[in-house]
């Protein structure tokens, strides 16, 4: 055991800027993941806080974001790999909010790009909004710097307004805290948080931070569940990962996540692609989940994802489920034998932050629970190996 508070405010970036080191070596759990899992709630509340004030960064940026919606310019929101997918939630949240202000001809201007791609190809118009945890990530500041080049303006949300990232963009949107593990759990929540927050201004329409408190320590609590699950699939040969609609970041994310922590190689489908010529690479070894919380056109996204559930049984795929509760009874017992984690509805959030807020813990705990069952060490993300160390750094 530690004498880690989860309630305590986590360290911010080093004075002066750098990269976090890496986290220390512990024998078994808690793992420094399973102690950033815990503080998760804590932190939103303190990022919500923190982004109150309208005239703040996350109004300002609430503001560019109206402004190039109303003027039918793009909005383009980068970053890689877990920021990536905080990324493509962001266009979710976002798009929801410049509907909810009555913006429906910028309904589509929110995109995503992959960060390496983007920086290939800046845009010369409109508004770039890069996602990097520490701020120090070569290819979304080079995104950004390229945007602000051309042009166009340019928005970070980082941990720090003194990083690299922070000092690039015309504004920077902080969220504070620094994840204590390189499998990065607050690097995800924390610019989802930042986009519910700025949504919020942009929609005028304020969100209760009891609720998304709420919602992050709900997905904490089910340890048994994830453990049952993590059991069926730790020795799995390869994992499968498949969702619709606003579920899709959640489940790039967990693919990522695994990896990481449990060097099971996973990879995340579309509902839809997965039966569209990946079934015959799948057999009894094969691990499979739906992650299905999306409220919006719920009833297509249920009737599909049985259709693809029965396809998995008949195959006798490994498959779980994280499910919305309220389709608990809609998917029968026998079409996740390998269990199911349950999320709060949240009527009171938007959409997106709804299912994208109340996955983000499950798929977190799930993830940290496979790596004990395969007896791994999520925090170091294998560089406490000599060869994986070399890889990354031969890749820098």
């Amino acid at each position: 055991m530690t004498d880690f508070d989860p309630e305590e405010p986590l360290a911010g970036a080093p004075d002066p800027w750098d990269f976090c080191p890496q986290p220390s070596v512990r024998k078994g759990p808690p793992h420094h993941m399973t102690e950033m899992i815990a503080a998760e709630p804590f932190i939103a509340r303190r990022i919500l806080d923190r982004l109150a004030d309208p005239h703040g960064p996350a109004g300002q940026l609430a503001g560019a974001i109206g402004q190039a919606a109303s003027a039918g310019e793009p909005i383009v929101v980068t970053g890689c790999g877990t920021s990536e997918h905080a990324a493509l939630a962001m266009v979710e949240i976002l798009t929801e909010a410049i509907r909810a202000a009555g913006m429906h001809g910028g309904v589509g201007s929110v995109i995503a790009a992959q960060a390496f791609e983007l920086a290939l190809d800046p845009p010369s118009r409109g508004l770039v909004i890069g996602v990097s945890h520490e701020g120090g990530t070569g290819a979304t500041n080079r995104a950004v710097a390229g945007a602000a080049a051309g042009g166009a303006r340019t928005a970070m949300v980082t941990a720090s307004s003194r990083s690299p990232g922070g000092e690039l963009a015309e504004i920077t949107v902080e969220t504070v805290e620094l994840d204590h593990s390189w499998c990065h759990t607050v690097g995800y929540t924390s610019p989802m948080i930042a986009a519910t927050a700025i949504g919020a201004h942009l929609s005028a329409q304020p969100v209760a931070a009891e609720d998304i408190v709420a919602l992050l320590a709900s997905g904490t609590r089910d340890e048994a569940g994830a453990e049952a699950i993590a059991a069926r699939l730790a020795d799995a040969r390869t994992f499968l990962v498949i969702a619709s609609g606003a579920d899709r970041p959640a489940a790039r994310e967990l693919a990522i996540k695994v990896e990481e922590a449990s060097w099971l190689p996973t990879t995340m489908r579309d509902l839809e692609t997965f039966l569209h010529g990946h079934l015959p690479a799948t057999d009894e070894s094969t691990g499979l989940l739906l992650i299905l919380s999306d409220r919006d056109a719920r009833a297509d996204r249920l009737s599909r994802a049985r259709e693809a559930l029965a396809a998995a049984r008949v195959l006798g795929l490994r498959t779980a489920a994280i499910l919305a509760r309220d389709l608990d009874d809609e998917i029968e017992p026998s079409l996740t034998p390998a269990g199911r984690l349950l999320v709060e509805e949240a009527p009171t959030l938007p959409a997106p932050v709804a299912a994208l807020l109340g996955t983000a813990t499950p798929l977190q705990l799930l993830t940290e629970r496979i790596a004990r069952a395969r007896g791994t060490n999520p925090d170091a993300i294998r560089r406490d190996d000599a060869r994986y160390r070399e890889a990354a750094a031969a890749a820098e």
